[in-house]
């Protein structure tokens, strides 16, 4: 079984594009879109008027005064005049809730071209801006002052987890320095700097304690960037080959924290097993996965989630090295969220296209040796809106 077995038709990532994440004073979030939409569509092969339709991954909650960015993407050509465009919200799984919607547009028969774009303005936002507008995903906290913003809330993740399991914080920052070493052979991220496992396990001037047990290097950094993906139901002639959407999965978990397990994810595991189970494969069939390490105990928990190991186990999958480039099954070789960035409203689009190059072969120094299946998982607020892909090279 798989995503063309049970709805008769292909769904092709058939161009896609990139821009580079940091702190980018010279963009703005229309050159942004521009910039990453054009690329989208020259690789695809296609002209701007072949596209169908539009959907724009953003979260913003107050970050721009700007919240309408729909149309900015039709400024990419006179071509898009008229093209239905439409803004998607899911905190920070905006992207791929987008690349959803993209999706069952060309499912539903309603469209055979779709462009998906995922985009953000972040730094030229004030830290108390940026951390009221990120606390707005999350029920208990939202319209609260807080001194550790989202921070504090997987904070409070990390020690039920330390409660329930024992200790984590040596193992969250293996996380870190794993990532950390990855996103030096990614040019799209902000933090290109191997900073080594003593650094990140240890709390110094340079690497304070932000919301105990994390640290500095345990969070990811507020970011500028975009990326676009050209979705189709046949192959374009384009630049690269395509990759098939093989599956895909959401999942919503309850918004108050008091109705969640804090450490079980439940909606992310069920996110997992959705899109496994309709692209008709199990974790031995994947080479690598792009994971939302928003904090590195986020990627601890997915994991656990995704099933590679046993609740409370998942500092096996590092100890051992499963999660390392040339492990069983990398993890975030891209240098994850934790490295490239973490532009929310770009965050899933960028996942996918980092995804589609490996499968391509077209990664330069991130490519793997072996990429022919791979799964991108992105969610928004604490386990709340979870949403995985299965991708395979055609």
């Amino acid at each position: 079984m798989s995503l063309k077995d049970q709805f008769g038709k292909d769904v092709l990532l058939t161009g896609w594009g990139h821009s580079r994440f940091g702190k980018l004073a010279d963009e703005t979030l229309e050159s942004l879109i521009v910039e990453v939409a054009t690329e989208a569509i020259g690789n695809a092969g296609i002209e701007p008027g072949q596209i169908d339709e539009i959907y724009v991954g953003q979260f913003n909650s107050g970050m721009m005064p700007l919240a309408f960015p729909s149309s900015l993407a039709l400024q990419v050509s006179p071509e898009l005049a008229n093209v239905p465009s439409t803004r998607v919200e899911n905190a920070c799984a905006s992207g791929s809730a987008a690349f959803q919607q993209g999706t069952k547009s060309l499912l539903a028969g309603t469209a055979r071209t779709v462009l998906v774009i995922g985009a953000e303005k972040m730094t030229h936002a004030g830290a108390d801006i940026v951390g009221a507008a990120l606390l707005g995903a999350d029920y208990d906290m939202a319209g609260k002052p807080s001194t550790t913003g989202f921070t504090g809330l997987f904070a409070e993740v990390a020690k039920h987890y330390e409660k329930r399991y024992g200790p984590v914080s040596d193992v969250l920052g293996t996380i870190a320095a794993k990532n950390h070493r990855n996103g030096v052979d990614n040019p799209y991220a902000q933090l290109r700097k191997d900073l080594g496992e003593e650094f990140c396990r240890t709390v110094s001037d340079k690497n304070p304690m932000v919301a105990d047990p994390l640290r500095r290097t345990d969070c990811s950094p507020v970011s500028d960037g975009a990326a676009a993906v050209v979705l189709s139901v046949a192959p374009t002639g384009g630049a690269t080959a395509p990759v098939r959407l093989a599956g895909f999965g959401q999942a919503n978990d309850f918004f108050p924290a008091a109705r969640r397990d804090p450490t079980a994810f439940a909606a992310t595991r069920a996110s997992w097993e959705r899109a496994m189970a309709m692209a008709g494969v199990g974790l031995e069939d994947l080479d690598f996965a792009e994971v939302h390490d928003c904090f590195t105990i986020a990627e601890l928990l997915m994991y656990e989630a995704m099933g590679l190991a046993e609740p409370g186990q998942g500092a096996r999958a590092v100890a051992e090295g499963w999660v390392f480039k040339d492990g069983k099954l990398p993890i975030n070789v891209s240098g994850g969220l934790k490295a490239k960035g973490h532009p929310v409203g770009a965050t899933g689009v960028s996942q996918h296209v980092i995804a589609a190059m490996q499968l391509t072969g077209t990664a330069g120094d991130m490519q793997l040796a072996t990429a022919r299946r791979a799964a991108v998982q992105n969610m928004g607020g604490v386990g709340i809106a979870n949403y995985v892909s299965v991708l395979e090279a055609v």
